[in-house]
């Protein structure tokens, strides 16, 4: 107990030292939501410096969904001929005509807790073209790959897949390319890192001079992170660093990242709050281009529209936090949420206001 101790407290002085340094607010973003949860959890907020501030940022994968996906998996559940297979947060969140939720009463939506959940779904429904929700970033696209190579081997023709997958790197490079210059550092995903490797991170570090370093979800291991980034600031410097040795390495899952690139190829996409990013989400290759719902039902994705004054946006991009938006703890909370960011058990939303606030508006 007392080497964690010292860890911490050593972590601790380093912000401290930067802090009095740099003679300014130094803003860290957090780009992974398990990172937001465990940092509001464990009350890490309250262990930093004033002038430290943590950012919020695009690493929810539900949150970042795009408007116009969302509306597109409504118009898909209207379909008769259609099975909707989701995961579970995105059933709630709202779109134009309502959310999976209240398509359910059509039983022609079913929650899965796997990709091959979603393949046996339509292995189980043969009148049915199953239609699987694919969301997430590069820690789940292997599981999708792995569905769609086997759909492809099995002549499973009634299955299809509306990738939602997105990469991290492109939507960082955004947020410095326009949307938010006031990141002075990035505490980097752990869960993502496992499968592209820390050293994906590396043209953060050389192109924009921003430090990233690799964390995992415990609190130690957060304020380690935060420690390192300090200590760089501290020594002027701008590095690449991990701290979660134990299961990412510079190389990463060289494996599933070979399974991904068999089935997926980079493409540009829409993010919620980022807009259009070149090459930031995945799409099926032309020889699974089958099992690409938006060829199989002639559909051509567009940015969405979301006119409820919803924030989440800007929540995702580290320019406001939730209390900001004049929704939150009002009209939008988790019972009735307005946004994704309420929905989602990663996002920063539902965290703020189950952890943050001392006073919530019924």
């Amino acid at each position: 107990m007392d080497f964690m101790l010292d860890r911490i407290h050593k972590a601790q002085s380093f912000c401290n030292a930067a802090c009095e340094k740099m003679g300014q607010q130094i803003n860290i973003m957090e780009v992974c939501g398990t990172h937001t949860v465990s940092i509001f959890r464990n009350g890490i907020r309250s262990t930093l410096p004033k002038r430290l501030k943590l950012l919020t940022g695009p690493g929810c994968p539900v949150c970042v969904t795009d408007q116009g996906y969302i509306d597109i998996v409504l118009q898909l559940a209207d379909r008769d001929d259609c099975l909707i297979a989701t995961y579970g947060d995105m059933v709630r969140v709202p779109g134009k005509g309502g959310s999976l939720e209240t398509k359910r009463t059509k039983a022609n939506v079913k929650v899965v807790l796997s990709s091959e959940d979603a393949l046996q779904l339509a292995k189980d429904n043969p009148n049915k073209i199953v239609v699987f929700v694919a969301v997430g970033f590069e820690t789940t696209a292997p599981a999708t790959a792995v569905v769609v190579k086997e759909a492809a081997a099995g002549s499973i023709d009634n299955f299809c897949i509306l990738s939602g997958h997105k990469l991290v790197v492109p939507a960082m490079r955004a947020l410095l390319s326009g949307k938010n210059h006031n990141i002075d550092a990035f505490l980097c995903p752990g869960h993502v890192s496992v499968i592209i490797g820390y050293g994906a991170f590396a043209e953060i570090v050389e192109d924009f001079g921003r430090p990233c370093v690799v964390a995992g979800f415990e609190p130690l291991q957060i304020i380690e992170g935060l420690g390192e980034i300090c200590q760089q600031f501290s020594a002027d410097k701008a590095e690449l660093k991990s701290v979660y040795p134990a299961v990412v390495t510079e190389q990463g899952n060289t494996t599933a990242q070979k399974i991904i690139n068999e089935c997926f190829e980079p493409a540009d996409g829409y993010w919620r709050g980022l807009g259009k990013i070149e090459k930031s989400t995945l799409k099926l290759k032309d020889k699974y281009s089958r099992f690409d719902a938006l060829k199989r039902y002639n559909i051509t994705e567009t940015p969405g529209e979301d006119t409820s004054g919803c924030r989440c946006g800007e929540v995702l991009c580290g320019l406001i936090e939730p209390p900001e938006c004049g929704l939150f703890g009002k009209s939008c909370i988790p019972q009735t949420p307005v946004g994704p960011c309420m929905v989602s058990s990663e996002g920063a939303c539902a965290a703020w206001f189950k952890y943050g606030q001392p006073k919530r508006e019924q």
